[in-house]
């Protein structure tokens, strides 16, 4: 009697498990690498062909102000996995950070401790150490930015040389995981190489787009008289360090924004391969798929190229989820999301404790349509790095309709705008006689966000 009365609760407990696991989505997150907001056909590119990512927006959600509280690589990456600012977890900038990053608590593990399968496949930029990191019953990566073409990669710790395009390899490694048979939810996270720098498109797509003129914002004329900060001389022995392609003074060429755009094709068709095995594995309406970008990318706004700074261009990103169980399709959210709300985000539809630590907040009311109540500001960090002397430390915050940056060691060359008056931000208010009140509400308001930001 007693053997068969724990037997039923036995039972009763593994099916109430196996019915919540059966309730629990399972997660495919793809983050591209300096894809600006406005890249894609979804988001209002005039030319550019993202067919398989215009359909998750058709079926999903599209996050019109999605943003990365610090706009460089390593520190994004590690704010998305741990749901934190960069100054509390410590990936302060794009340096050799491997030994942090491996003590990093991220998503995908909690995900995994859970009961989920997890696989990390791609880009890890935190550091040029390529083995596996905790939490992930699959790995694939490799070291430091790697290469577009015939890349080393490390497979489950084993180093691979590879022959191929890297984002279709990295496809590939994708496609196979989410192809197996699973028995239990999981967690794919693919962290594309491209749109990087060099900026080397598949032999497939390179002549892409050829002879479309590059429209450029009217920022890229911007004079750069309220940006002192811009204008400051640089010592003579750190002047010149920003040569790469995406750094040359005035911005990148339209050849290499043209080649930006078509390295993701290859990501596009990724897109769609993952999206029809899900559908053939009859899991598609049980995923929430997440497309997205570390940071944006400066296409000559005022004068600059890259990332780094706290102008739109460089902080916003494409954000767009598609989750039929809760998100109705074609819906836009107007709410500002943050790379750090990823993190807390799945664990929540995971069913998972969100630790007190992660200082996101799950986007599952933006989700749900229920914007009443959410955040009307952000911090944002940037830390200077020696080898990118033109743009120094700041902090900033941005409201729905005002933007203050405070660079920390040049108080003087600070900036405030009005984003609903000059979107293209050309206009400094910080010594405007009548924007005084607006500067000390967002001085006041700095302080507040720098005040919740401690753990």
């Amino acid at each position: 009697m007693e053997l068969t009365r724990r037997q039923l609760l036995f039972d009763a407990a593994i099916g109430a498990y196996a019915a919540q696991t059966a309730a629990r989505p399972n997660f495919v997150f793809i983050l591209v690498d300096d894809l600006r907001y406005n890249a894609l056909g979804c988001t209002g590119h005039p030319f550019v062909k993202t067919p398989n990512i215009d359909r998750l927006a058709r079926e999903g959600m599209n996050f019109v102000n999605a943003f990365v509280t610090t706009p460089l690589c390593s520190p994004s990456r590690a704010s998305f996995l741990t749901g934190q600012y960069v100054r509390t977890h410590g990936i302060l900038d794009n340096t050799n950070r491997s030994e942090a990053s491996h003590k990093l608590v991220t998503f995908p593990k909690l995900l995994r401790d859970a009961g989920y399968r997890t696989a990390y496949i791609g880009k890890w930029h935190m550091g040029n150490d390529p083995t596996p990191r905790p939490g992930f019953d699959r790995w694939v990566s490799f070291p430091g930015q790697g290469q577009y073409i015939d890349p080393r990669l490390n497979v489950d710790g084993r180093d691979i040389q590879a022959s191929g395009y890297m984002t279709d390899l990295l496809n590939r490694y994708a496609l196979e995981f989410i192809q197996q048979k699973h028995d239990r939810p999981f967690c794919l996270y693919l962290a594309h190489k491209a749109v990087h720098g060099p900026f080397t498109p598949a032999d497939r797509h390179k002549d892409l787009y050829v002879g479309v003129t590059v429209e450029r914002k009217p920022s890229a004329k911007d004079t750069l008289e309220g940006k002192p900060v811009l204008r400051r001389p640089l010592p003579e022995s750190r002047q010149g360090k920003q040569a790469g392609p995406g750094q040359r003074p005035g911005g990148p060429t339209d050849e290499v924004i043209l080649n930006q755009l078509r390295c993701l094709a290859a990501i596009d068709e990724g897109v769609g391969q993952l999206y029809e095995a899900l559908r053939a594995s009859g899991q598609l309406d049980n995923t929430l798929f997440v497309f997205t970008s570390d940071n944006g990318y400066l296409w000559g706004e005022h004068g600059l190229g890259d990332k780094r700074a706290f102008y739109e261009e460089s902080i916003r990103i494409p954000l767009i989820a598609r989750y039929p169980r809760l998100i109705r399709p074609g819906t836009v959210a107007k709410g500002m999301a943050l790379n750090i709300d990823i993190a807390p985000t799945f664990l929540e539809l995971a069913k998972a404790p969100v630790p007190k630590w992660m200082q996101g907040r799950s986007l599952v009311p933006l989700m749900a349509g229920r914007e009443a109540g959410w955040r009307q500001s952000f911090l944002g960090e940037y830390y200077e790095e020696k080898q990118f002397p033109r743009i120094p430390t700041w902090e900033g915050v941005r409201t729905q309709r005002y933007k203050y940056i405070h660079y920390v060691n040049f108080p003087e060359f600070d900036e405030l705008y009005d984003l609903e008056k000059d979107p293209y931000e050309m206009n400094n208010l910080i010594s405007d006689r009548s924007a005084q009140p607006v500067l000390k509400q967002m001085q006041a308001e700095l302080e507040k966000l720098r005040r919740q930001a401690k753990l």
